[in-house]
């Protein structure tokens, strides 16, 4: 077994300063973002969903964020997916940006909501017509025999649609989340990291620094 315990390093990449941070959270997210893409770091878009389902279960997976503007964060999904059932419950729910490479993370935690048919169907039309397939093909999050299946299904979309546009799924869209609260994570040395969490108030978003 690998010794846990002692797999261990230093973060010493730099600090993190109230003077140096927006007073708009989604403005110093949108910075930070361009300085992970700026560092070739690879999927920096990519992030941790949390979700929790009716019985008070959570549940994490990986997906794309897609936009983002002053209203929130954007990803898509399958509307019969396990995360879309969690959030048909209970819409609260939790994002998280892992940017190892500069030592830095980034946990937006508010509430989802679905997005217009119209962002849907702009964004699935800009999809590349693979993916569009891949949508109408797979059931997600719900148990298949084989990957031979998929690949029938698949290959079924690819006939059923080859004479034209992929339309939208009726079962597929997005959904954006109105952050309430954004913290942004930097390392420190002697494990003194800097933490620093925006909470929206009804004057404004209030700036707090956080105990490592």
């Amino acid at each position: 077994m690998v010794e846990l315990e002692a797999m261990r390093r230093e973060y010493l990449q730099g600090g993190l300063h109230r003077e140096d941070l927006s007073e708009d959270p989604l403005v110093q997210f949108e910075r930070w973002l361009k300085q992970s893409v700026d560092a070739g770091i690879q999927d920096p878009t990519a992030m941790t969903v949390a979700t929790v389902d009716a019985d008070g279960q959570p549940s994490q997976r990986i997906v794309l964020l897609k936009h983002l503007d002053e209203r929130g964060f954007v990803f898509y999904t399958n509307y019969e997916s396990h995360k879309a059932q969690d959030l048909a419950v209970n819409p609260r729910i939790s994002l998280h940006f892992p940017w190892h490479v500069l030592e830095r993370q980034v946990k937006v935690c508010g509430v989802a909501g679905k997005v217009s048919s119209t962002e849907s169907l702009k964004y699935f039309a800009s999809r590349p017509q693979e993916s569009q397939l891949a949508a109408w093909a797979s059931a997600q999050s719900r148990p298949i025999s084989s990957r031979q299946l998929l690949m029938q299904q698949f290959n079924a979309m690819k006939e059923k649609f080859k004479q034209g546009q992929i339309p939208l799924p009726a079962f597929w869209g997005g959904y954006r989340v109105e952050p309430k609260t954004i913290e942004f994570w930097q390392g420190g040395g002697n494990r003194l990291h800097d933490r620093f969490q925006y909470t929206r108030t009804e004057s404004g978003w209030k700036i707090e620094r956080l105990a490592p």
